[in-house]
């Protein structure tokens, strides 16, 4: 016996080396299957909304990355919904904090185009008229817009965020199964989004009603998921998970001491009634589920800017709930594998076989065309995608204008989807401006800009301009494009004006006229891309200067225009109050003749021009003006006048005027903070100009000799009206000027 047993001792050491070998291997494929067949824990990830409060989501999926515990599912609202199906779609937390740090969320969360893109006709409007709001007129009735943001540059950046996943529709084919909550504002429910366009349904979960214009999908107008299912727990239960990690980033209630105005008690107000429903949903968790609450105090769900304070205490807070999440903590290998299989999708095609536009209204898909640079055969590239669609969007006729890879005839190519503005199709827009010197000199005007666009296939417009106060004015201008590129075009106008002239007899001030003048005129001109325009033109025009202040014996002046012109603008400014780089220049040649009406014959030259550059928050601008006559046999109407705010400071507002004039000036100015914080920046600047200038009697008498030096200190606020500026103006012989102006600085 012993004999046996010793020569069987080999055979049994093999058998039991083959029988470990295949216990572990089993134990391997046992833990492999486990993974992949979901026979380990099915694990549920609910990220609630909370705004900027919602980048502790990141946070979360740090730590959860970092315990390594697998996610098989996530639902989200708002916030949440753009952390969980960005991660969804493949992005690690990584990705999304470096994201979350770098992003420009203030741009992002606006709708302003860059100028870049604004047609020169909307750059005008955008100098001209500077108050960010804009109502529809249909009939008589005034219509509001949807939403204070419509989304245009947040629906473009998710789009650029989820391209990779166009080719899929259904959110359970994605790296991990998503579902975003909305809310059908209609219909007073929830609605959860799992099929369809990724970027869309992300971009309907955080629709601020107010503040973010609806998403209309499926039939339904959707709205901020938060209204009604802020922690969609109950939406992840339906999903089958066994184990659910909820992330709860709500704001607090305030304490009573803090419920001291009229503003915090509607927060309060509205954040019980979210509350209550997030608190139901809570309860819904089981005793294996995990809660995780971030200590983000009284952090605002608005303060953008420093997003990035938000994602540490995520962490901690999900690191606290570590005995929790070691149930379903992944040995190192098995994660390796979980997360190979949720890398992010690719797309298959690589070159684009078709460029095509869809929009509703008159114009001719080929107007929207010729704007694209991007064609068929073109590279998939998501920056060139999304900055044509910045192009369309910058032509400032739709609402939003979004982009989508389509598959098509065994193809991949590119639509662009322009929705029409549904307060349209005619603007108003509006402006103000005064100049208050606090000594009794006050200009002040109020106008509005009504733009009647799309009116046939060319995209011709019925501009009509009404300012009343100080300078009132009545312009019209119908612009008719010429081809689909909308390059050449003829503009009929007529412009009726009143303005204040004076009149100075051996440089001293006479007299005050109250000059009133009627023109039509004809216009033939051409578009230089969306950086400037040159026109010709035709006018004929009457016209009478009456004195309102001085001698009573001067005698009143009835006149007759009649002339040509040529001109010729550009703009190139990144903005059209504080413009950190760019030129904007002016042009212009008159002529008067009597052949075309007018009393005199005489010949005008005008040019303007200012360039910005800047270096951090400083800014240097030039700005040079020049203005002369020819063969100067003009009258007083015709003069140029010099003072006001950056137009020699420290004189009043026209203060002088003559036949010839020019003006340069130096401004500095520097950026120094913002009113508020967040998203709601409004920037404040401070600066000083050195301005130097005259206007003369005679060409002869211009000299370098002869300019008056001036300057000014000021404050200067980019508000919602405008530009606001508080200054001191100082001009030689210690004269000085304060004031207050509110509007873009003359020119």
């Amino acid at each position: 016996m012993p004999n046996m047993i010793q020569a069987m001792r080999p055979n049994g050491l093999l058998i039991s080396l083959l029988c470990l070998s295949a216990c572990m291997a089993h134990a391997d494929e046992h833990a492999r299957q486990q993974d992949i067949a979901g026979e380990r824990p099915r694990i549920g990830l609910v990220l609630g909304g909370g705004g900027a409060r919602g980048a502790a989501h990141i946070g979360v999926l740090k730590e959860l990355e970092r315990q390594r515990v697998p996610i098989d599912a996530i639902a989200g609202t708002s916030m949440g919904a753009i952390v969980g199906g960005l991660y969804a779609s493949g992005m690690s937390a990584a990705e999304l904090e470096s994201l979350a740090g770098s992003l420009d969320w203030a741009g992002a969360l606006s709708d302003k185009p860059d100028r870049e893109d604004l047609s020169f006709r909307r750059k005008q409007d955008d100098a001209e008229f500077p108050i960010d709001f804009e109502l529809g007129v249909r009939g008589t009735e005034l219509v509001l817009p949807k939403g204070v943001i419509q989304g245009q540059k947040l629906d473009t950046l998710l789009r650029e965020l989820t391209l990779h996943t166009s080719h899929i529709s259904d959110f359970d084919d994605l790296p991990i199964p998503f579902r975003a909550i909305a809310s059908d504002i209609s219909r007073g429910e929830a609605y959860v989004i799992g099929k369809g366009d990724l970027a869309k349904a992300i971009r309907a979960s955080m629709s601020v009603p107010g503040v973010f214009a609806p998403v209309r999908i499926d039939n339904r107008l959707l709205v901020d998921g938060g209204i009604v299912g802020n922690l969609p727990v109950d939406v992840m239960q339906q999903l089958g998970v066994d184990i659910i990690i909820a992330v709860d980033v709500e704001f607090p209630l305030y304490g009573e001491e803090e419920l001291g105005s009229v503003v915090t008690i509607s927060e309060q107000m509205l954040t019980i009634l979210i509350r209550k429903e997030t608190l139901r949903q809570i309860d819904r968790l089981r005793s294996r589920d995990v809660l995780i609450r971030p200590e983000l105090g009284t952090y605002a769900s608005t303060n953008f800017g420093d997003i990035a304070e938000t994602v540490a205490p995520g962490e901690v807070a999900t690191r606290m709930q570590s005995d929790a999440l070691q149930s379903i903590s992944l040995d190192q290998t098995a994660y390796e594998q979980y997360k190979a299989r949720r890398t992010a999708p690719t797309r298959q095609a690589s070159t684009l076989s078709f460029v095509r536009v869809v929009h509703e209204g008159r114009l001719s898909p080929a107007v929207l065309e010729s704007r694209l640079s991007v064609q068929a055969g073109d590279p998939i590239d998501t920056e060139v995608l999304a900055e044509n669609a910045d192009r369309l969007y910058g032509l400032q006729l739709y609402e939003h204008v979004g982009y989508q890879l389509v598959a098509e005839d065994g193809g991949t190519g590119v639509e662009y989807r322009a929705t029409t503005k549904s307060w349209g199709p005619n603007f108003l827009q509006f402006g103000v401006s005064l100049e208050d010197d606090f000594e009794g000199s006050t200009g002040f005007d109020v106008s509005a800009r009504m733009t009647r666009a799309g009116l046939n296939r060319l995209g011709a417009e019925w501009r009509t301009d009404l300012t009343l106060g100080t300078d009132p004015e009545l312009f019209s201008e119908f612009y008719q494009p010429l081809s689909f590129d909308s390059r050449w075009f003829v503009a009929p106008r007529i412009d009726m004006a009143q303005s204040n002239l004076n009149v100075f007899a051996s440089n001293d001030t006479v007299a005050r006229l109250r000059v009133s003048e009627a023109e039509t005129g004809l216009d033939v001109g051409r578009e230089l891309g969306n950086i400037g325009e040159f026109r010709l033109g035709a006018f004929r025009g009457i016209g009478e200067a009456r004195v309102k202040v001085g001698d009573p014996a001067l005698t009143n002046i009835d006149f007759d225009t009649g002339g040509a012109f040529a001109s010729l603008r550009f703009d190139t400014r990144d903005d059209a109050q504080f413009p950190r780089s760019g030129v904007r220049a002016d042009l212009r040649w008159t002529l008067s003749r009597p052949a075309l009406g007018a009393d005199s014959e005489f010949d005008t030259v005008e040019g303007e021009a200012s360039a910005s550059w800047s270096r951090g928050k400083n800014t240097l601008q030039l700005g040079l003006a020049y203005a002369t006559t020819l063969e100067s046999d003009n009258t007083v109407q015709d003069f140029f006048p010099l003072g006001g705010f950056l137009r020699m400071s420290g004189l009043q507002r026209g203060e002088i005027s003559g036949p010839h004039a020019a003006l340069a000036r130096l401004v500095y100015y520097r950026r120094i903070g913002d009113t508020t914080g967040g998203i709601l920046d409004t920037p404040v600047y401070v600066g000083v100009s050195a301005e130097a200038g005259n206007t003369w009697q005679a060409r002869s008498d211009m000299s370098f000799d002869s300019l008056i030096m001036n300057g000014s200190v000021f404050a200067g606020v980019d508000t919602f009206i405008g530009p606001v500026y508080l200054a001191a103006g100082f001009a030689e012989q210690g004269r000085s000027n304060f004031y207050l102006f509110v509007g873009e600085p003359p020119r």
